[in-house]
């Protein structure tokens, strides 16, 4: 009898040692990467997401890394579509794949598809450009926390596309956009463990800091600024670049910038964990937990019977 694939999912927040861990478990299965995170996917963005490193790309082959352009449109559905695609390839050749992001929205998508929403009118999403447009993004977002607060909690808030989306829903139907949420899981020809990666929430911080810190002599600055001329692009409403636009435009310094950056990114971390402590099939792993307990873990929950 032919043993079902595997897919590892490694999760958690920004900056914890998600990349490390995926590479090692990739590693031990002699197996690919996934990754599912939804900046890396642009060949543009490479310091401000994060990218792992040419040595790191090099230890294990990687997949759905700077692949695209962030000029051409690519949405969570696209990304489904193509990665049940290269794992139906993979799995031809190995039993086992790693999967690795902290995009909670598109490891679900993977896992467990995405939900469905119904179609409301073409004038609402028009009418919510036209406020936005002219009142600006906060007024949305007070709407989207009075009528529905538990997204609004979950929601990357400065990303006008996804709050417009969630407000398209709520007055086309009456219903709070979370409501569609989660409603059942589509079937998979394949296995799945979470494994996450987590720590005290002041480590995680200063590790964020450390890495915003690390971003900014690494050229940050200089590629944000390539980038500004399509500042108004969905992919670049990405914390890391929204602020340095801000400060080229003059609205803030360079400083403030920064400060920004690490104040973002940290509410970002925030919103990660909201995100992922939902799903209790996670196994939560203490970052500094060396990795053959990781590696024990995996090998006694496959081998159990589901």
């Amino acid at each position: 009898m032919a043993t079902t694939p595997l897919l590892i999912c490694v999760v958690g927040p920004t900056a914890i040692g998600k990349t490390t861990l995926g590479i090692a478990i990739a590693t031990h299965f002699s197996t690919e990467i996934l990754s599912a995170d939804s900046r890396q996917f642009f060949k543009e963005m490479t310091i401000g997401t994060a990218v792992p490193s040419a040595e790191e790309l090099a230890a294990v082959p990687h997949h759905f890394i700077q692949s695209r352009s962030l000029f051409d449109a690519y949405n969570v559905g696209d990304f489904e579509r193509d990665a049940l695609a290269k794992l139906k390839e993979l799995f031809k050749e190995h039993s086992v794949v790693v999967l690795v992001g902290g995009s909670g929205l598109y490891v679900d998508a993977v896992v467990k598809g995405l939900d469905t929403f119904p179609k409301v009118s073409e004038t609402i999403r028009r009418q919510l450009t036209k406020e936005f447009k002219e009142l600006g993004l906060l007024s949305l977002q007070q709407e989207l926390k009075e009528k529905d607060p538990v997204y609004y909690e979950r929601v990357d808030l400065h990303n006008h596309h996804r709050v417009i989306r969630a407000l398209e829903i709520i007055r086309g139907t009456g219903k709070p956009f979370s409501s569609f949420l989660h409603q059942g899981a589509a079937q998979r020809n394949f296995n799945t463990i979470y494994v996450g990666l987590t720590g005290e929430r002041a480590l995680v911080y200063d590790r964020i800091n450390q890495r915003v810190d690390l971003m900014i002599a690494e050229g940050l600055l200089e590629e944000a600024k390539d980038l500004y001329p399509h500042k108004d692009l969905n992919a670049l409403q990405t914390v890391g670049y929204r602020e340095l636009f801000q400060f080229f435009d003059g609205t803030i310094s360079k400083d403030e910038a920064i400060s920004e950056i690490k104040k973002n990114t940290r509410r970002f971390a925030k919103r990660q964990g909201t995100w992922f402590r939902k799903n209790e099939a996670i196994k939560w792993f203490d970052y500094t937990t060396p990795v053959s307990e990781i590696f024990a873990f995996i090998e006694h929950k496959n081998a159990t019977p589901k």
